[in-house]
This record gives structure tokens, C-alpha cells and sequence, in this order.
């Protein structure tokens, strides 16, 4: 209580009294402190007791208005002192001994505040990031709570500038405040006599060792590391958030020295690995994918107050929530940082880790991993992450595919075929994963799957015309159409004045004598009939119950395609086909492992589980979204002059609909059937007795709705490319 009222008497003698020059009254308040470790003798006093916090806080108000009144980058007297005199040396040796009890937090709070507010970069200093990272070294080890705040990192951002007096290393291993050096002697927690002169209690410079360290070791960044792991999830976010900042240095030596001179990439990798393989060797895919939308910074999740939880869901909770951390890290970090933390990620923890459990031969282990696989694409932002990512799953070829694909990158062709496995569940897993891969931000994926067998056009039979046929051609694109499969029900489909694919995806070219402008509206109409009459009306359902017309895919579509041309924007495609002329039309075609599948699937509609079909038909109509021209004429252009044993999406449907007019007529009463079928698939009927034939009637109105959503996507991408 004495001690209490002694420090307010003393501030109000100080307001009282004549200001002193600033670093007069610097170094009266730091004497003042030491004069206490001179004539004091009760060491058990804790420091609130005493005036040293008061006379702290009064140094730092000091430095603070010091530099106010400076220009910046300026160093005023007091820092100076509080350099040349290495008083935070001084005072990490008084902290570490804890004498008085409570001062290792006053010291690391002066450190926090001086660091966190003055704006000048401070760490370079020897005499600065050398007591700092001395004082953050055994918090890492104990899980102390006061740890260096994202303010004091904040403040520091401009770790790697000169300044005045700094003893930098060469590797810049001080710039972030984490010079290898050694501890100190302790002092004696009760020392014999409290009276010992301060030049006694100052700390001699050690020499620098970093430079002859092969190994060395970077407190700063181990201590955050360590922090990170704590039981108290303030403290672990803080540590999240200081590692953060430190990989967004802007400074390059700094992302060199944080990757390659620390444990920063394997640690964090580790980490992942160690909480994959802590999930169960069973978890239901449905809890993987419908897990709460997972942020690393708000993992609070408490199992006891979980009424929906399932076995598992706290180790899934721990590690999507590290991998959003791990994927929010690299989103931030400085570029070359970023890109040595993916690579670290791709080959420590996909390779290293995923790849075995994505390879193996057990359906349950199958089925879990590509669950786990699916979630993960779903949840990565950060670009350079997801080419890690895209690369680890399809491999970096972009050359047209071969049967010898598969040997060079076998995880890819194994998730191929992982598609039309006989597991069902399997199946849909692995194309829900193919589905949400198109849609991310990444050319590769398209290209890798898709665009690089289609990019000779070599599917198309190329026939010179004649001079009078040279007013409906367009950019080499040939007029006439295919014969549909030679099947008697589309020969109404006339193939004359067919849309040119540079009418499709961009605006119309301009009118001129040798290329008059069609009538697009009556082209786009035919396009969007072919796919409408593909499915006969006997097979037809959905014009008997309300709201399932064409019309209702319309809305969807455009909005989609104007959200693929957004992301698509930027890859800088071609607006209308390479020319024939220019095309390898002698090598032969192969639509490539990806399309080949999904064909195949396709193929079987009438004969595969409803859930499967929905499936199959949601990655086509995804792939038919893409707004390239060679992607268009494949996937949506009924009149495409396909070679000698090629196929395309229509043709494929085409042979669907053959086989299936020849089946109908083995069923009775199909229609009522379907209608049925159709009503309880939508909710509008109960469900009763069994109905024959239930995997073919839902096969024939996943067909029907299918072929409405292309010939929505086709006149959505007509409307929406020749509208400015």
C-alpha cells in the first residue's frame, strides 16, 4: 500500500516539476530501475509493489513521442541510449530471473508495446531481436499466454531495411527477429545480495554465430509453431496470425530464409499429415461432405455439446480446419514463400500421404479417401495451392492423349476409372470431385481433360467445297451436318444453313459479299430443336406435369455460362475454331481417358442407378458451359461432320434413343409407367408397390431432362454471345 502511494506522490512531483529534456528524463526513469535492484532488499515484493511498471511505461511513452517529433527513419537520443546501453538485454535478464516476482511479464509487455508501436523497424538491431527471441524461447516450450501480439509483428513489417546500428546476418536471420544464439546464465532467483552494481547485470554481446551454423535455429518462427499446438485456442489463433504476417514479408530474402531456413514447410505439413492419419479408417462420405463449413481461425467445436456427432468428427473437424489454415497461409504469403509451402504440401502430404490411401484396392478405403479429396477441392482458394493440387491429380502433359497416358501419371487414369467403378457410390464420389475440380479457376484442368485431344478438331471429316457453297462457310467450318447416325427419326433435320460456331460464341462477323449474314435466330432455333426432338413423345413425361419445361433450365444457364466466361476471360481462348486447313486431320482421333468414361456412362443410362445418371449428366453439362469453340462443336453441334468412327455427345444420345425406342415396346403401358415414376421422383405421388422397369424409366427422364438442359445451355451461349 506504502509502495502505491509513494508512485502516485512521485506523478504528481513530476507533473509539478519543470519538464526535463527528453533523454534526461529517459535515463532518469531507466536509473531509477536499477536503483531499485541497488537498495532494494526484499526480493519477494511482487513488482506491482513497485514503481518499475510506472517507470517502464514512462520510458515507452518517451521513445514514443521521441519519434513523434522526429522525421521518420530518424533515430532520436533516447532509442539510441536504449540501444547503445542494450537495456533490453538488461532487461531480459531481469525477467528471466523473475525478480522482482511478476517482472518476466512486465518485460515481455515493454517488449510487445515498443515493438507494436514504434513505427521505425527495431528487430534488425542486435541489441533488439536478440533479447526477443532469448524472451520468446521458453514461452514456446511453457504455453505462455503473453505472447508477441499481431501488432508487434504488424509494426515491424519492414524487417529487412537498413538502419542505423543494426549487425544484420547476411541471411537475414535477424530481420525477423530469430538470430540462433545462445541463453544467457540465469541469474539467481534469490541472489545473495541485491546490492551487486548493475555493469554486473548487463549482458555481454555474445558473438554471432549464424554465419558459421549449419544448422540453425529460428526461435521466432519455432516458438509460433509451438504456440500453435496450444490447448488455449486464443493463443493458437495469435500464433496463426503471427506466422501469417511473417510469410507476407514482401521481402525476398525473408521468404528465403523462412523456407529454407527453417522447419516453417515441414512442420506444417507434418502437422497435416499427422491429422489425416488420425481420422478414422471408416468415415461416412456424407458426414466428410456435410461437415460445418470449416475456418481456422473459429475452431471452437465442442464434442459434448454436439448432439449430431458422428465417430470421427472432431479429428475431420481438426484437420480441414489446418488445412484451411495451411491454405490460407500460402493465399497470403509472399509469392516465392508461397510457392515453396505448396510444394511442400503437394509432395509431403498428396504424394506422400493421399496418393497411397487414393491407390489402393479396398472400396471402403476408396471411397474415404476420395471423399476426403472431394472435400478438399471443394474447400482450396489459394492459386497457387490449387496448380499444386491440379497438377498432383492430373499431372502437368497437355500434349493430345495416348493409351501411354496412363503409365506417366497413374493417379490420374486410376480416378478416371474410378468414375465407371463397380461401385456405384465410388463412382459418384469420384465424379462429384471431377465436377467441382471444372469449376475452379485453373486453365490446366480443362485443357488436361478435355481441350488438348479436341484442339486438332481431327473428330471432324473435312470435304473441300464447292464455289457455290463458299457463302455458308465461316472461318473453314463446313455447312452440311452429319447424317444423325443415319437413324429415319432425325431426317427431318435439315442440315442446311446449320450455325457457324463464330456465331455461337462470339458476335456475328460483319456482312460482306462472300459472307452474308445468316438469319441467327432461325439457326439457334434448329440447334435447340435437335437436342428438344431427340427424346420421341412417346418417351416424353414431363409436358404432363407443370413446371418442368425446357423453359426452367433457361434461368440457371445463363446464369452459369456468364459465371464460366468470368473465369474464362483471362485464358484468352480463341472466339472462333482453329481452320480446318491448319488442323492434323490424318492423326487419329481419341477423346481422350475423361470423355471416354463419361461417353461410356452416358451410353448406359437406360441400365445404370438413377443417382449415378444425374451424376454423369451434371459433369457433361458442366463441360458443355465452357465457352470454347471446339468444346461447343463437340458437346453441342448436332450438325458436325464427325469422321470415320468418332463420336459426340449427340451421336452418343442418338444410339441411346435407338435402343431405346426398340425396348419400348417391350413394356406395357410405358407411358402411364413413366408418368408414375416421373410423379414420385418429384414428391407428387407417394411411394407404393415396386414398378417394373424402374432403373430404364428413370434412365428415360434423367434422357428427357438432359437433352432440355443442352438446348438451354446452347441457346443461352448463342443469346449471351451476340448480345453486347
Amino acid at each position: 500500500m506504502f509502495s502505491k502511494f509513494t508512485s502516485i506522490l512521485q506523478h504528481a512531483v513530476e507533473a509539478l516539476a519543470p519538464s526535463l529534456p527528453l533523454q534526461e528524463d529517459f535515463v532518469y526513469h531507466w536509473k531509477a530501475i536499477t536503483h531499485y535492484y541497488i537498495e532494494t532488499s526484499d526480493d519477494k515484493a511482487p513488482v506491482t509493489d513497485t514503481n518499475i511498471p510506472s517507470h517502464l511505461e514512462q520510458m515507452l511513452d518517451i521513445l514514443i513521442q521521441e519519434e513523434n517529433e522526429l522525421d521518420f527513419g530518424e533515430t532520436g537520443p533516447c532509442m539510441e541510449y536504449l540501444l547503445h546501453h542494450k537495456i533490453l538485454e538488461t532487461l531480459y535478464t531481469l525477467g528471466k530471473a523473475d525478480c522482482p516476482p511478476g517482472m518476466k511479464q512486465q518485460v515481455l509487455a515493454f517488449y510487445t508495446k515498443l515493438l507494436g508501436r514504434i513505427r521505425q523497424p527495431l528487430l534488425p538491431h542486435i541489441n533488439v531481436h536478440r533479447p526477443v527471441q532469448n524472451k520468446l524461447k521458453p514461452f514456446a516450450s511453457k504455453g505462455e499466454s503473453d505472447v508477441v501480439t499481431e501488432d508487434t509483428l504488424k509494426g515491424q513489417d519492414s524487417l529487412t531495411t537498413d538502419t542505423r546500428q543494426a549487425s544484420l546476418p547476411e541471411d537475414l536471420s535477424g530481420s525477423i527477429g530469430m538470430e540462433p544464439t545462445e541463453m544467457e546464465d540465469d541469474l539467481p532467483h534469490q541472489p545473495d545480495d541485491l546490492s551487486t552494481r548493475l555493469d554486473q547485470l548487463n549482458v555481454t554481446s555474445l558473438p554471432e554465430a549464424s554465419a558459421s551454423r549449419p544448422h540453425q535455429d529460428y526461435n521466432l518462427v519455432n516458438s509460433l509453431l509451438n504456440l500453435t499446438r496450444s490447448p488455449d485456442g486464443r493463443i493458437a489463433v495469435k500464433a496463426c496470425e503471427g506466422l501469417m504476417l511473417l510469410v507476407s514479408l514482401p521481402e525476398p530474402a525473408a521468404a528465403k530464409c523462412l523456407t529454407q531456413s527453417t522447419c516453417l514447410c515441414e512442420l506444417l505439413t507434418d502437422r497435416l499429415a499427422s491429422l489425416y492419419k488420425a481420422l478414422p479408417q471408416s468415415v461416412d462420405p456424407l458426414d466428410i461432405e456435410t461437415v460445418e463449413a470449416i475456418n481456422w481461425g473459429l475452431d471452437s467445436y465442442s464434442h459434448k455439446e454436439d448432439a449430431s456427432a458422428f465417430p470421427g468428427k472432431r479429428a475431420l473437424i481438426s484437420f480441414l480446419s489446418w488445412f484451411d489454415y495451411c491454405d490460407q497461409l500460402i493465399k497470403e504469403a509472399q509469392k516465392s514463400a508461397a510457392v515453396a509451402l505448396a510444394r511442400a504440401v503437394r509432395e509431403r502430404f498428396f504424394i506422400g500421404v493421399m496418393e497411397p490411401q487414393l491407390m489402393q484396392t479396398s472400396e471402403m478405403g476408396i471411397l474415404t479417401s476420395t471423399a476426403l479429396l472431394h472435400r478438399i477441392v471443394r474447400q482450396v482458394t489459394s492459386d497457387v495451392l490449387l496448380q499444386e493440387m491440379v497438377s498432383f491429380i492430373l499431372g502437368e502433359q497437355r500434349e493430345p492423349e495416348t493409351l501411354a497416358e496412363i503409365n506417366r501419371h497413374p493417379l490420374r487414369h486410376r480416378l478416371i476409372e474410378h468414375c465407371d467403378h463397380i461401385s456405384d457410390e465410388i463412382s459418384i464420389m469420384t465424379l462429384r470431385m471431377f465436377e467441382h475440380l471444372l469449376q475452379k479457376p485453373n486453365e490446366h484442368i480443362l485443357y488436361n481433360l478435355v481441350l488438348r485431344n479436341l484442339e486438332e478438331r481431327n473428330y471432324t471429316e473435312y470435304k473441300p467445297l464447292c464455289p457455290e457453297d463458299k457463302d455458308v462457310v465461316e472461318n473453314g467450318l463446313i455447312a452440311g451436318a452429319v447424317d444423325l447416325e443415319e437413324d429415319p427419326l432425325f431426317t427431318d433435320l435439315s442440315p442446311e444453313n446449320t450455325l457457324s460456331n463464330q456465331e455461337w460464341l462470339s458476335s456475328s462477323p460483319p456482312t460482306t459479299p462472300e459472307h452474308p449474314k445468316n438469319d441467327g435466330k432461325t439457326e439457334v432455333h434448329k440447334i435447340v430443336n435437335s437436342f428438344l426432338c431427340l427424346v420421341p413423345d412417346e418417351a416424353k413425361s414431363s409436358y404432363q406435369v407443370e413446371g418442368t419445361g425446357y423453359d426452367t433450365y433457361l434461368r440457371d444457364a445463363h446464369r452459369q455460362f456468364r459465371d464460366y466466361c468470368s473465369i474464362c476471360l483471362r485464358w484468352e481462348w480463341p472466339g472462333s475454331p482453329k481452320a480446318l486447313e491448319k488442323c492434323n486431320l490424318e492423326a487419329a482421333f481419341f477423346e481422350g481417358h475423361f470423355l471416354k468414361v463419361l461417353f461410356d456412362r452416358m451410353g448406359r443410362i437406360l441400365d445404370q442407378p438413377y443417382d449415378v445418371n444425374l451424376q454423369v449428366t451434371s459433369v457433361l453439362s458442366r463441360l458443355s458451359l465452357f465457352p470454347h469453340p471446339h468444346i461447343h462443336e463437340y458437346l453441342l453441334d448436332p450438325y458436325v461432320n464427325l469422321a470415320s468412327g468418332c463420336r459426340s455427345l449427340f451421336s452418343v444420345i442418338v444410339r441411346v434413343v435407338g435402343d431405346l425406342m426398340v425396348r419400348i415396346q417391350r413394356i406395357p403401358d410405358f407411358t402411364p409407367k413413366l408418368l408414375l415414376v416421373r410423379k414420385r421422383l418429384l414428391g407428387l405421388e407417394p411411394e407404393g408397390p415396386m414398378i417394373d422397369h424402374m432403373t430404364l424409366l428413370e434412365g428415360v427422364i434423367v434422357l428427357e431432362e438432359f437433352c432440355k438442359e443442352l438446348a438451354a445451355i446452347a441457346f443461352v451461349k448463342y443469346h449471351t454471345s451476340s448480345t453486347p
